[in-house]
């Protein structure tokens, strides 16, 4: 049988093992790489070889990660990391490179950005893959272990290797049927309504950006739902109220009526994330470029939106 040392290890076999790992499959990791189960496969038994250790063991209808493949995950990224800042300073131009990236954004900041990016990358001739995953509050771990190479929320993770850039500020108003109520006028009448929250997967609710009013005070929500577009169809045609970004009156919520809130709160800002290790790396230079561009022209939409 041929025997194989760490130099038979290239990028291709660390990013396999590394997407095994997340996704506990072989077939899924097949899906993810867009190559077939029986070339994932013989990379983990080739890996297998080099390293001495099962790696993963079969439990249920997955895999498990044995001691030995967990504690390799921290130095398999380094390794990864490193071999990347091998071409940061290559020539890069979008329309010859296939891009991939995973961003963690919630349905109101996907909406409210990407499908203008896609379509724009579109009509350039750029290709560009983009995967998402729901963040609910993105946790430093999903940035740091390459889940997401980006986030897009109102609740950056902070950490000294994790960047933050303000993307947009906004106010958060109340969203409400017109053909069934007025808004709430008081912060009494806003107490006494009935409301609709939105709470994610940590258990964090959507409310936890208003800064204005005693949460104590708060009545239980009528309706609770995990994402921002199950809003509409429980406000209309009914006396709920939702308290959200005045952005979601461009897409998310466009067909509700909205109006300012009967008492003072801070403003809410929308912040892109990464990891310090595509701080410098050019495809990601250039997606958060494009990215700041589209939120730089939301103001104007809202504007625009707002005339007679």
């Amino acid at each position: 049988m041929k025997k194989f040392n760490y130099l038979d290890l290239d990028g291709h076999i660390i990013h396999t093992f590394l997407t095994i790992l997340e996704h506990s499959s072989v077939s899924l990791a097949a899906e993810k790489l867009d190559i077939t189960q029986s070339a994932v496969s013989h990379t983990l038994a080739k890996l297998r070889q080099i390293l001495g250790d099962p790696l993963f063991v079969r439990s249920g209808q997955g895999l498990t990660p044995t001691e030995t493949a967990l504690s390799l995950k921290g130095p398999v990224l380094q390794v990864l990391d490193s071999l990347q800042g091998l071409t940061n300073k290559r020539f890069f131009d979008p329309k010859t490179e296939l891009m991939q990236f995973t961003i963690a954004a919630n349905d109101m900041q996907r909406d409210l950005i990407f499908p203008q990016l896609l379509r724009e990358t579109k009509e350039e001739g750029i290709s560009i893959e983009l995967e998402f995953m729901p963040s609910g509050q993105p946790s430093v771990t999903w940035i740091r272990d390459a889940r997401c190479q980006l986030a897009v929320t109102p609740l950056p993770p902070d950490a000294p290797d994790i960047f933050q850039k303000p993307l947009i500020t906004g106010e958060m108003v109340c969203y409400y049927d017109n053909e069934m109520r007025d808004p709430p006028n008081s912060l009494e009448e806003y107490y006494n309504t009935e409301h609709l929250v939105v709470r994610f997967r940590q258990g964090r609710s959507s409310l936890v950006n208003l800064t204005g009013i005693d949460k104590s005070k708060m009545p239980r929500p009528v309706v609770t739902v995990s994402n921002f577009n199950s809003i509409p169809p429980f406000i209309k045609g009914t006396r709920l109220i939702a308290t959200q970004m005045n952005f979601m009156q461009l897409r998310t919520l466009k067909e509700l009526n909205s109006a300012p809130l009967p008492f003072d709160n801070d403003p809410v800002s929308l912040y892109m994330v990464w990891h310090e290790r595509s701080a410098n790396d050019p495809s990601h230079i250039w997606l958060r470029g494009r990215i700041e561009k589209i939120a730089n022209e939301i103001p104007y939409k809202m504007n625009a939106l707002d005339s007679p």
